[in-house]
């Protein structure tokens, strides 16, 4: 059944617009085509599949906001790569960070978004009931994602040799990867704890 509050679909064409030429911005000059390519691959499955699902499935005005904040930060990244966006570089002398921590908000984003998608997928589904459960299965898939982008930057990394360390982004971290599913897992449990009501009342 479709949420009561959805964006009207002028919003959506707008919002679509938006997305379409910043992503056009972004590859105008990227730091590293191939990077680049990678980066905002999420992006360019997205968009069409959002599209063509947008009448029979259409998605909370929450979750669509979300979705939308998400793919700039994958666009940024993509343009300079996840070690040279110069925010990453203010927050790092903000808080005197040894490095650039613009990927952990990338895999911040990681785990907060597709959180909401999995909720809103399953609630609507119904496919799970009792709260606990809900959060759990979230939870599950969202780690089962992020492990899955891990595996796609290994395959990187063991295709591409150094050619693939723009897309790494692990600066020398060791545990870098590690790091990278416990933001996801911050992002995921931030999603259910601030937005889970809002979430609710949405889909009601």
């Amino acid at each position: 059944m479709p949420p009561r509050t959805s964006p009207s679909n002028r919003l959506l064409v707008i919002a679509g617009l938006i997305l379409a030429g910043l992503l056009t911005l972004s590859g105008w000059q990227p730091h590293d085509r191939a990077t680049w390519l990678m980066e905002v691959a999420p992006v360019m499955i997205a968009l069409p599949v959002l599209v063509a699902t947008r009448q029979r499935f259409p998605l909370t005005s929450l979750l669509y906001a979300c979705i939308f904040v998400h793919a700039l930060v994958l666009m940024l990244g993509g343009a300079y790569t996840y070690t040279r966006v110069p925010l990453g570089f203010q927050l790092q002398d903000l808080l005197h960070l040894s490095r650039n921590p613009y990927d952990k908000i990338g895999h911040f984003a990681q785990g907060f978004v597709p959180a909401l998608v999995t909720r809103e997928i399953l609630l609507r589904g119904g496919h799970v009931r009792g709260r606990k459960m809900l959060a759990f299965l979230t939870i599950c898939v969202v780690l089962a994602i992020s492990a899955t982008y891990e595996f796609i930057e290994w395959g990187a990394a063991l295709a591409l040799g150094q050619g693939a360390d723009e897309f790494l982004g692990t600066q020398g971290d060791p545990w870098d990867t590690q790091s990278d599913m416990f933001f996801a897992l911050i992002g995921a449990v931030t999603a259910l704890t601030v937005f889970g009501r809002l979430h609710d009342r949405q889909l009601r």
